[in-house]
């Protein structure tokens, strides 16, 4: 059953990866928070039977995380308007370098030595990754690893409830949580406006399969697997970002900017990878 989770997880990942070209294509016909709102009211829609599966705890820690979560997206999608789909992709991979900083912050959960060196590493990739470019970082990749700070404490936190509540409930709660924020936020912020054609593919996709689909498998495989092997398997998104933005976005990296996304991914598989094989070592068993 292992491999029937993490297969699933990888299908997330591949879709997440698809998403960043998708989103970006629809924002620079729609407001970021227009979309956003209609994005994940959809997925709302689409998970509305569990909440029969409701409990008052389970609306209020799901919402909880919901405020995490929209804050996550908040600064993925503005990040979008100011960088290109694989910077998004592999800078928002830092997540699972996040994750376990956030884990012992919240929790108290220690981390390793490799963790605090893919820190170091994910930072000299993010320097790297603004390339030859006069003004330095950009701004976009600046808001995107608030997003994987975000995404990393959305992890530690589902990591730390999933168990204690149906996966679907749990699944709707947080897209409500985040429903509200963006629909509260439109219209201060942007002109309420149906969006265009071509934008409904973009909504429908995210919302139904990207955020509907795609949070209840995580929220699902997060009951079952360990965090760590999650956080691996989801190190995968930033893989598939990089290659839909090659085949889609026509995305060019250049030198220096190779080298700093080997940085990015180096980081990732030291941050989780690493410590993994080591406590597999140890155990003598799967983790």
């Amino acid at each position: 059953m292992r491999l029937f989770y993490t297969l699933m997880l990888v299908g997330v990942t591949a879709v997440w990866g698809w998403t960043f070209v998708v989103v970006q294509d629809a924002i620079a016909l729609y407001g970021v928070l227009a979309f956003l709102t209609l994005r994940f009211a959809l997925a709302s829609v689409a998970l509305s039977p569990a909440f029969l599966k409701m409990r008052p705890r389970t609306l209020l820690v799901g919402g909880g995380i919901g405020v995490v979560l929209a804050a996550a997206y908040l600064f993925q999608t503005l990040g979008l308007l100011y960088t290109t789909p694989t910077n998004s992709g592999l800078l928002t991979g830092l997540f699972v370098v996040f994750a376990p900083l956030t884990a012992r912050a919240f929790f108290g959960v220690r981390f390793s030595r490799p963790v605090l060196a893919a820190v170091v590493l994910s930072l000299m990739g993010l320097v790297l990754l603004a390339g030859q470019s006069p003004s330095g970082v950009r701004f976009g990749d600046a808001l995107t690893v608030v997003c994987a700070a975000a995404l990393g404490t959305h992890i530690a936190l589902l990591s730390r409830y999933a168990r204690e509540h149906d996966a679907s409930a749990l699944t709707l709660a947080q897209i409500l949580s985040m429903t509200v924020i963006f629909a509260v936020m439109w219209p201060l912020f942007e002109p309420v406006e149906l969006p265009p054609a071509g934008v409904w593919f973009a909504i429908a996709l995210t919302g139904l399969v990207a955020s509907a689909g795609a949070f209840w498998v995580q929220t699902t495989v997060q009951q079952r697997l360990p965090a760590a092997r999650t956080a691996v398997i989801l190190t995968m998104e930033p893989v598939f970002a990089a290659f839909f933005g090659y085949w889609l976005a026509g995305d060019r990296l250049t030198g220096v900017q190779l080298v700093g996304a080997a940085f990015v991914l180096s980081a990732l598989v030291l941050g989780e990878v690493v410590p993994l094989l080591r406590r597999g070592r140890k155990k003598k068993e799967p983790v």
